[in-house]
């Protein structure tokens, strides 16, 4: 079966309908004779094009100018300085273009591009033949349930007002299985670190002990010996929940690599592109990008996290119960200002006035905040989950008295009551009067 032949190449679409055309004329066939309207409709071509292609035979040639480039252009002057960034490993086309603009250049970023992929011939390589290094490191690998990684990562969010704030988020992965858990918060103080932690704990389990590097809110500074002091309150978290931490070389992937790696990960899959109306949605989001992470194969660890967690990191790790004085750590202390508010990642909620005390305890639950009494045992109220800005009132934050005019002057103007006289009661309903009973004896 014949096949048309489709091809974008103006000197072979030109010379398929002239040969078509010299086919239908026949021996009549010449250049002379050929209908430059009717070769129009066939190419698409314009007259004036082909009367100056019928001149050459119907054979299309290159451009006088092609192959020539001009001695003076936009960059000139500036290719010097160019050349210098190159040579200094300075690759990024966007720095470059910035730097050369404030030099006076006139020109656009493309001309730029195209010089430098003209040049990489300046820019050095990126391994040179050096002398034998003898030992290299070795990632090391610990047992099931053994140790989880921890660490902090920070976003920008884009708010619809047009304004930009940070939040933080969270990360947790077991070093065994690659099992992870992340959460956001508006901030990485303690109080949300102990939080992160505490559902992290409820989500993988309990660990021997959880690799960190040197957080302000975990270790205060290190002895003489080089131990690490901790901090107090994070001291008291980890023997309430019962685990140990170890602290990590400063820059040295080699021991909290994985969790690294996984905030890398959040930033180029998660967050691109993320779009949610306030923290509970997000976390919500996140949580079920971690389930899904979690049941698919990851060659690093070489097996689907949650498969390898269930059948031998969760027969080691101990289960986290929730218990009175672990609860303190979900609900954080807060002081109430003197117009009856208690400020909360950043925002301010109301408290009832009847309460009394100078401190509450806050939590934020799915889709509520609410607001306990200092010791837990009681609610004194419930607000939306928002990231507004706006203070958000409460239900009798504030006591209202009815405003009460008194007189001005003395009170001269007198008028008199009459005496309520109780009236006479109705003798025919006196039979049913049950103190004297009910008939006449």
């Amino acid at each position: 079966m014949y096949r048309k032949s489709i091809s974008n190449d103006l000197q072979e679409i030109l010379t398929q309908a002239v040969d078509k055309m010299k086919q239908e004329m026949g021996d009549s066939y010449s250049i002379d004779k050929v209908n430059i309207a009717e070769l129009e409709r066939r190419t698409g071509i314009s007259r004036s094009k082909l009367r100056r292609y019928k001149k050459d035979g119907f054979i299309i040639k290159p451009h006088g100018n092609t192959g020539k480039k001009a001695e003076v252009t936009v960059l000139t002057g500036y290719t010097g300085v160019i050349d210098e960034y190159l040579k200094n490993n300075i690759i990024n086309a966007v720095v470059i273009y910035d730097r050369i603009k404030e030099l006076g250049y006139q020109g656009g970023q493309t001309q730029v591009r195209v010089y430098m992929e003209e040049h990489k011939d300046l820019i050095p390589p990126k391994r040179q033949i050096v002398s034998q290094q003898g030992n290299r490191g070795r990632r090391y690998e610990t047992g099931p349930g053994e140790s989880y990684q921890m660490d902090w990562g920070f976003v920008n969010v884009d708010a619809s007002d047009g304004s930009t704030y940070k939040v933080a988020c969270f990360a947790m992965i077991c070093h065994h299985c690659g099992q992870r858990y992340i959460e956001f918060f508006p901030n990485a103080k303690q109080e949300n670190l102990f939080i992160g932690m505490i559902h992290a704990f409820f989500y993988m389990g309990v660990p021997e002990y959880v690799l960190t590097d040197n957080m302000k809110s975990v270790v205060i500074r290190r002895d003489s010996d080089g131990n690490p002091i901790w901090q107090h309150d994070y001291e008291a978290f980890m023997k309430l929940v019962g685990f140990k931490t170890k602290l990590c070389k400063p820059r040295h992937p080699f021991t909290k690599g994985s969790v690294e790696r996984l905030v890398r990960f959040v930033k180029e899959n998660f967050v691109v592109g993320r779009v949610f109306s306030n923290v509970t949605e997000l976390n919500i989001q996140a949580l079920q990008w971690c389930n899904t992470q979690n049941t698919r194969y990851h060659k690093a660890v070489d097996c689907v996290p949650d498969e390898k967690h269930q059948k031998s990191c969760w027969m080691v790790a101990k289960v986290l119960e929730l218990t009175h004085e672990l609860s303190f750590y979900l609900c954080p202390l807060r002081l109430i200002s003197f117009d009856g508010f208690v400020n909360y990642e950043g925002r301010r909620f109301g408290v009832p006035y009847w309460y009394h005390k100078k401190a509450c305890r806050i939590n934020r639950k799915d889709f509520e905040i609410t607001i306990y009494d200092d010791e837990l045992s009681k609610v004194l109220t419930k607000h939306d989950v928002t990231w507004s800005r706006r203070d958000q009132f409460c239900r009798d934050q504030y006591a209202i008295s009815q405003p009460e005019e008194h007189p001005s002057m003395p009170v001269t103007a007198k008028m008199f009551e009459l005496e309520t006289r109780e009236s006479e009661p109705d003798p025919g309903f006196s039979k049913y009067n049950f103190g004297e009973g009910l008939w006449n004896e």
